[in-house]
């Protein structure tokens, strides 16, 4: 699903409608507060693009990024056997 590309891990990540992706979204920042690491994101109806980079690092992928990137995988997942 993730993608390094142009110094980031980009993925984007589609559901069946607004609210689930809201919902998702709300999950990811609370990780992402709990973790002090926080995506570029954007999101149109149902489908959430993610880009992961460390910005204090240089804006290249780190750690960070990749253990960021497998939370929101896992809480990705959830949605998908819903």
């Amino acid at each position: 699903m993730w993608q390094e590309k142009d110094n980031s891990l980009q993925a984007t990540f589609r559901f069946r409608d607004f609210a689930e992706a809201f919902a998702f979204m709300t999950e990811v920042a609370f990780e992402a507060e709990k973790q002090n690491h926080h995506p570029n994101w954007s999101n149109v109806w149902n489908t959430v693009e993610i880009r992961l980079t460390t910005h204090d690092a240089g804006n290249v992928v780190t750690d960070r990024d990749r253990r960021l990137g497998a939370a929101i995988e896992r809480i990705y997942q959830k949605y998908r056997t819903a």
